[in-house]
């Protein structure tokens, strides 16, 4: 018995130390610590319980952040997974896909990608009331993990990570921006063809 706590212990160390973390044990500190959050429906779930969750993290939200994450997009959709037939217990998923992006200064974009959560519910075609329980319980939930997952990779980003992206998209915009000048130039120093007369017969 023994043997076997300190085997527990030992593992319980070793996996610390490479930096493993139950899920609910760690702690949901940012690198950044100041953010704007914004949605496309501003008084979303989703994104007042982002903000919740990071100014309960530490990090300041507010408007005017020299970074700024937009959830730009929030689709949800149902599909039957197994039917039992009439009045019978089938199983359905609900999938939920968010897009966001992180902006810097000027607008800029620093970064875009999406996140996908998906939950199983039954439904019975005896028990409705019950049913729906169910499906909004999964939405809950679903809800709940895609916020989870937005703050892992919120975590993983750090203001030098940013800071790096801010420069290559500056750099990015002053070239497009050279670019198109230059273009406008080329097409202003082109001699405009007159019209071709033909001889008259």
């Amino acid at each position: 018995m023994i043997k076997r706590n300190l085997l527990v212990m030992g593992l319980a160390v070793l996996l610390s130390a490479c930096g493993f973390q139950l899920r609910g044990t760690g702690t949901n500190e940012l690198a950044i610590k100041e953010l704007d959050v914004s949605a496309r429906d501003a008084y979303g779930q989703t994104v007042t319980q982002l903000r919740q969750v990071l100014q309960s993290s530490g990090v300041k939200v507010y408007t005017g952040a020299p970074y700024k994450l937009v959830l730009t997009n929030e689709q949800e959709s149902q599909r039957i997974l197994s039917y039992a037939g009439a009045g019978r217990a089938g199983e359905y998923q609900v999938s939920t896909v968010l897009s966001y992006d992180i902006r810097g200064q000027g607008n800029q974009p620093l970064l875009s990608d999406k996140l996908e959560v998906q939950k199983i519910f039954m439904h019975d075609g005896n028990n409705l009331v019950g049913s729906d329980q169910e499906a909004d319980t999964a939405r809950v939930e679903t809800r709940r993990e895609l916020v989870q997952r937005m703050m892992l990779r919120l975590q993983q980003l750090t203001p030098a990570q940013l800071d790096q992206l801010q420069q290559t998209a500056d750099a990015k915009a002053k070239a497009d921006a050279a670019a198109l000048e230059a273009a406008q130039k080329a097409e202003a120093n082109t001699p405009r063809q007159s019209p071709v007369e033909l001889p008259q017969q």
